[in-house]
């Protein structure tokens, strides 16, 4: 699966900033403008991988207190 995000990248003297303006927290820079879009997309990826982390946490803690809360019903 493919993913397209818009960069944004700007030059401040002697160095590249860029920023994702879809992925809050998601920044970049370089000494050249390959290198600023490269440790852009890492930063993106990094992200996303935490997300995805976040939501399986998440989904299994639900459906753990949900089977519990099951339980506790079956068992009264």
């Amino acid at each position: 699966m493919s993913n397209e995000f818009t960069a944004i990248t700007e030059r401040d003297e002697d160095w590249f900033i860029a920023y994702c303006p879809e992925i809050h927290g998601a920044n970049g820079q370089g000494s050249n403008i390959e290198e600023c879009k490269q440790n852009l997309a890492e930063a993106i990826a990094l992200i996303l991988e935490e997300r995805r982390q976040d939501a399986f946490i998440n989904k299994a803690g639900q459906e753990f207190y949900l089977k519990l809360g099951n339980l506790l019903n079956i068992l009264q």
